[in-house]
């Protein structure tokens, strides 16, 4: 009895060292195969991350030029505003430099016209004509100004008008 005793023990002894063999082969295979999916799915993450990345770091650095190139365009605007600006200011110092010699012209021919005079009566008339065509001369005059002025505000704004406009329009296409 104690052999088969022994006997039946040293059969389920290597039945049940087959079975934990085969179960941790499974084990280990199961554990291998899971481990090799979750490398493979971990790789394939890695690698959409990665393209993730990539194709955000591109639209940042399109992002990027877009705004230089349209910073160096209103750069470009604000610097025609100023030479539009400088050139009328020019344009309208000359129109008052001619203006003011125009009137010191006529103002010595009055006073050379009055210094020949005889009679007050006279000196009153000239004096009264000379102020009603300087007063007449100074509205007309002022009007140009007014205008020229009004032109070249019009026209300094006008760059920076489109670059605004061009600006409005972009983020409006952006949202």
């Amino acid at each position: 009895m104690v052999d088969t005793m022994t006997s039946n023990t040293a059969a389920t002894v290597g039945k049940l060292q087959a079975g934990m063999k085969e179960a941790a082969e499974t084990s280990v295979k199961q554990t291998t195969a899971a481990f090799n999916a979750g490398m493979a799915e971990a790789t394939t993450n890695f690698e959409k991350g990665q393209a993730q990345l990539k194709e955000s770091v591109e639209k940042a650095m399109k992002k990027a030029e877009e705004m230089a190139s349209f910073n160096h365009g209103t750069v470009e605007a604000m610097m025609k505003s100023g030479q539009i600006w400088a050139t009328g200011m020019q344009d309208i110092s000359k129109q008052l430099m001619a203006t003011a010699q125009t009137q010191m012209d006529e103002t010595v021919a009055t006073f050379k016209a009055l210094a020949g005079l005889r009679s007050f009566k006279d000196v009153l008339d000239v004096q009264a004509s000379f102020t009603r065509s300087a007063m007449e001369k100074t509205m007309t005059e002022t009007g140009k100004l007014t205008d020229a002025s009004l032109k070249l505000a019009e026209q300094v704004m006008a760059p920076l008008t489109a670059r605004v406009s061009l600006a409005v329009e972009t983020l409006t296409k952006a949202n």
